[in-house]
């Protein structure tokens, strides 16, 4: 009933927008007169074949004030790719807090006795995409601890606290099998500390020659079952490797040469479901600890009983730690949890359904157009997404007023910085000056669409918002876009 009444409030504000706030078509460039010159030095690069060939809207507005200086198809939409997490972290930082965390719980409906936990042992996930191995590992420590060397009842996965909706509905069938279009489930796990969540890292190097190159899985799990097809070749040879996992199945194939001498290749795999994986690595940590399970127990997914007494949890880092592999790295899992969770939180429904409502509510809130704005999923990887270049720009403009404003700003992405986590997806890209280190901004990628939005300083000091959307490319658009991009930081 809640959601019939607020897509109707939202569907109000969207016709109402329409009404009253004007709204061009018109494809002209527009430019503040004291911008002439970057408004003519952009002109140009425009005029690139590149970026003729493609549809593309540009916006750029002065952050002092949200005035527009430059302005190319500003309201044609585009899909942004990830540049659409701009809404999902603004979203999230206004709808959870900087400081929220999420819960992981150990519970049991049993009573120990002399080392033997009678009853089942649930693990509760409330959408933490944080957790690695050794936090499982810690779980079992803290067990032992209180004495328990036996569990009579089922390891028990309790994923409830999001639906069982497990992909978006832009993900396509050849990008399932990988770690940035992992299943989203309450309950999952990460191989590493870039928070794959849902995801293995599947290594194969060269073996003995004539023989399949050496495979390992990070963390070790059964989940996945490795069929390898690979031979190990001769140094000189060509390195021929692919890890993929077959659609629909937990089936790794590995195929190709490996030739000796070469370091192999490694893939960030899926699994189906995470759930499952979670509970077999916490079920490894379990008995490294020496924790034994009876010969009846089983590993079963489940709800836990209200009845159930905690025996340990952990809470991940603050929201304005995540948001920093999230929006950095651009974690297309973090957005879809991150999602999840506001739904979760505001109408008690861990879903997609919910959790863009809430996105669409903020996106109101703040003065957008909501009607600019068309997403079915919160990371960008959807096609049907769609945004204006000028509705993204003054999303970047309004939120320069919100509280939480300094850890989304350092969230972003810094051109040419080498370390990850400072320059995430731009850490390859305007290396040079001016731009290095004179652009914080998101960037997006799917097939024929390249964005980046963001924050540039001009060579005076001003700061200017801008936002490149492109789509249809022929060819790849992303020197183009760094071109104005580095145009606008030489601006004085």
């Amino acid at each position: 009933m809640w959601r019939k009444f607020l897509i109707s409030f939202v569907a109000i504000l969207m016709i109402s927008s329409s009404v009253f706030i004007p709204l061009t078509e018109d494809s002209s460039v527009e430019a503040s007169t004291s911008y002439a010159s970057l408004k003519s030095k952009i002109n140009n690069i425009m005029s690139d074949s590149r970026m003729k060939n493609a549809t593309s809207s540009v916006t750029i507005r002065k952050a002092s004030t949200g005035e527009i200086v430059y302005q190319y198809n500003g309201d044609k939409e585009i899909t942004p790719a990830s540049s659409l997490k701009l809404l999902t972290g603004a979203a999230a930082l206004e709808m959870l807090g900087e400081n929220y965390r999420f819960s992981t719980i150990v519970l049991t409906d049993g009573k120990l006795k002399e080392g033997t936990l009678n009853g089942n042992l649930y693990l509760k996930g409330q959408g933490d995409p944080t957790l690695l191995k050794n936090h499982f590992d810690n779980f079992a420590s803290a067990l032992v601890k209180q004495g328990v060397k036996k569990v009579s009842g089922n390891l028990v996965g309790d994923d409830t606290w999001y639906d069982s909706i497990r992909l978006s509905p832009g993900i396509l069938a050849e990008d399932e099998p990988y770690y940035y279009a992992a299943p989203i489930s309450a309950l999952t796990l990460a191989p590493n500390g870039d928070f794959d969540a849902g995801s293995v890292i599947v290594e194969a190097k060269p073996g003995a020659n004539g023989k399949t190159a050496n495979v390992t899985l990070t963390p070790v799990t059964s989940v996945l079952q490795v069929v390898n097809n690979s031979k190990t070749v001769p140094k000189g040879s060509k390195n021929t490797l692919k890890i993929t996992r077959q659609v629909g199945t937990n089936k790794v194939i590995i195929t190709g040469n490996a030739p000796i001498g070469t370091s192999g290749i490694k893939e960030w795999i899926s699994v189906t479901n995470p759930t499952t994986y979670a509970l077999d690595i916490f079920k490894k940590s379990l008995a490294e600890k020496g924790i034994a399970f009876a010969a009846s127990s089983k590993v079963v997914q489940g709800k836990t009983p209200k009845n159930a007494e905690a025996l340990v949890s952990r809470k991940s880092m603050p929201l304005k730690e995540l948001i920093i592999p999230f929006m950095k790295l651009s974690n297309n899992t973090h957005a879809e949890m991150l999602a999840k969770e506001m739904g979760k939180v505001k109408y008690g429904e861990g879903s997609w359904d919910a959790g863009l409502l809430v996105m669409q509510e903020y996106a109101a809130s703040v003065g957008l157009d909501v009607s600019k704005w068309k997403f079915e999923d919160a990371s960008g990887m959807s096609y049907s997404n769609k945004v204006s270049s000028s509705e993204l720009s003054q999303l970047l403009y309004v939120v320069r007023a919100e509280p939480w404003y300094n850890t989304y700003y350092k969230s972003l992405p810094i051109a040419g910085e080498s370390d990850r986590f400072v320059g995430g997806t731009l850490r390859n890209r305007l290396k040079l000056a001016p731009a290095k280190g004179n652009i914080q901004a998101k960037t997006g990628s799917l097939e024929n669409i390249k964005s980046l939005s963001g924050y540039a300083k001009t060579k005076n000091g001003e700061t200017l918002i801008f936002t490149i959307l492109t789509e249809q490319n022929k060819t790849n658009t992303i020197p183009v876009i760094d071109q104005i991009a580095t145009t606008i930081t030489n601006y004085k």
